[in-house]
């Protein structure tokens, strides 16, 4: 049968010479977060870094981190970090790393470390970086590593191929098979099937649509769609897609020069990545269509195409101001919204909002539910067998996908004639060790998530995030107070304060005598402690709000001895 991660915390044992360990500090399970920790002869290798964005049940968060507590104490063990392409869930999380050692070497394609550096300039890191290339092969400490072009919804992304003592390992990155690139730059399946005769110990796939069935549509076929929208547009056009999808910015370029409109980037990282992948070559921008955007008011409507962030219904990006009227972009009656991204798995309600927010305001709003605006990064379950028989690996470990694509992906990998008993389904701090062609489940980390809000990292607990939903979801009522401290008795108060009721205070008249008849009866049992008063307040208010109003309230109840 699939081996799937061990149930409960298991510490991994020493790790014996010539033995390959694996460990995922995130990503399995979930859509983000990805990285991925390997390690032989007391060196450390990471492939990718990236976050995680919140949930809705995560109020306050900006960001979530995978958990360093595995790495932080070997920091000088670490050879290097290879990033596969230039997304946040692959590369985000890295100025966080660079925090702990400034020093170590980030390895990756020139698109990739050129958007990376500019996200440390603004951390005030200066990195140390070291560009590759497909074919190239570099050494990094014990380990060997070997770069293979993959296509992906972004530029000059890559696959590692890692030769190691232990074993081999190719961990593809994020990856799809488009016969048809933008950018004429197709996975190298040649490169692959070369790899699968050398023998591939190890196969670490991407799964993020290895439940979908047959081959992920192509690039080039959303470019008509975008004409033709362009074409019926009679008013301004607003197009919202990640900030670092060069191709999906390219194709809107494109449609705009068509139609003879100008085009303004609009959200800070859009405007970094953009001028970014125009500087490098990677975007084609043609002469005099680029506007600033404090420019666009000078221009009429049917002149005027905006390139917005925001595509995921983030609360802080341009789209989501534009919807809730808080943006210097005031969208109106007659234009037209197109959002060129997939759903991010937990983002649905979020973007449902900004679209019933966009036509609430009279936008047409497109969106890939009813046209082909957007077609996905990642390989589908077509391309994931041709993979499999290509490179007919030893093991497989699903990875960068929900659980329900880590099996789909296992399931495919069986179909083609892996045994069960090599196809691993894995959680976030699951370790596996590889040795002689064999990989064996040896541990399970205890890992959490790890949040940044504001400032702040690694501070906000779930129990704090707890506390917000209930603020949030349930209201806030504070108590105060004042009793003698040689008696006990209240000699002022109880004053009750609501937040977030729609009854008065005046409802917290009835449960005042209890209250004061609960203090009363503790002081008459000699209690006297303020901390040990203002539990018995807070059970009495608590139980009566419960059975009074059906709510559960956070309380803060506040006893002063006088």
């Amino acid at each position: 049968m699939t081996q799937t991660a061990l149930p409960g915390l298991v510490t991994p044992p020493r790790l014996p010479k010539n033995t390959l360990r694996i460990v995922p500090l995130g990503g399995l399970g979930e859509i983000g977060r990805n990285m991925t920790v390997f390690e032989i002869d007391g060196k450390l290798l990471i492939v990718d870094c990236g976050v995680l964005f919140p949930e809705e049940t995560q109020p306050g968060v900006d960001l979530i981190l995978p958990d360093f507590s595995y790495i932080e104490n070997r920091l000088q063990d670490i050879v290097a970090v290879v990033l596969t392409h230039g997304h946040e869930d692959h590369i985000g999380a890295v100025p966080y790393l660079l925090r702990l050692r400034a020093d170590i070497p980030i390895v990756g394609s020139q698109l990739t470390l050129a958007l990376i550096e500019a996200k440390l300039q603004e951390h005030r890191i200066k990195p140390n970086t070291k560009i590759v290339v497909e074919g190239q092969v570099e050494k990094y400490g014990p380990f060997e590593c070997e770069f293979v072009a993959v296509n992906h919804s972004i530029p000059d992304a890559l696959a590692v191929f890692l030769r190691t003592a232990g074993g081999t390992v190719l961990h593809t990155g994020d990856f799809k098979m488009d016969q048809l690139p933008l950018d004429g730059r197709i996975t190298d399946l040649r490169h692959f099937a070369k790899l699968g005769e050398e023998g591939v110990d190890l196969f670490m796939s991407d799964s993020t649509n290895a439940d979908v069935p047959g081959f992920t549509t192509a690039e080039k076929e959303i470019g008509p769609t975008l004409d033709r929208l362009f074409g019926q547009a009679s008013k301004r056009i607003i197009v919202a897609s990640f900030s670092s999808h060069v191709h999906r910015v390219q194709q809107v370029l494109d449609a705009a020069a068509n139609h003879n409109r100008k085009v303004a980037f609009v959200g800070r990282s859009m405007v970094r990545n953009m001028a970014i992948a125009a500087k490098l070559g990677y975007l084609e921008v043609p002469a005099g269509i680029l506007v600033d955007i404090k420019n666009i008011d000078n221009l009429p409507d049917n002149r005027v195409v905006l390139m917005s962030t925001g595509s995921q219904g983030e609360p802080m990006a341009a789209l989501s101001r534009m919807a809730n009227g808080d943006h210097r972009v005031v969208v109106g009656e007659g234009d037209t919204v197109i959002l060129a991204s997939s759903l991010i798995p937990g983002n649905e309600n979020a973007v449902y909002r900004v679209i019933d927010g966009l036509t609430k305001l009279g936008a047409n709003v497109v969106h890939k539910g009813n046209a082909k605006v957007h077609v996905s990064g990642h390989a589908a379950a077509g391309e994931l067998l041709y993979c499999y028989n290509i490179l007919k690996p030893k093991n497989v470990l699903p990875i960068h996908g929900e659980y329900r694509h880590l099996f789909a992906n296992a399931k495919l990998a069986q179909d083609t004639g892996i045994p069960e008993r090599n196809t691993f389904i894995g959680e976030n701090g699951s370790v596996y060790d590889l040795r002689d062609g064999v990989v064996k489940v040896a541990g399970q980390l205890d890992l959490g998530f790890v949040y940044v809000d504001g400032s702040t990292v690694g501070e906000i607990t779930d129990a704090d995030l707890k506390d917000r939903r209930i603020l949030g979801e349930e209201g806030f009522i504070s108590v105060i107070v004042v009793v003698d401290a040689n008696t006990g008795r209240v000699i002022s108060g109880p004053e009750i304060h609501a937040r977030g009721f729609a009854e008065d205070d005046a409802v917290f008249e009835d449960v005042k005598p209890k209250i004061i008849a609960a203090l009363a009866d503790a002081a008459h049992s000699g209690v006297r402690d303020p901390r040990a008063l203002s539990q018995i307040v807070r059970r009495t208010l608590g139980g009566w709000v419960n059975r009074r109003l059906r709510r559960r309230p956070m309380l803060v109840p506040v006893v002063i001895e006088a």
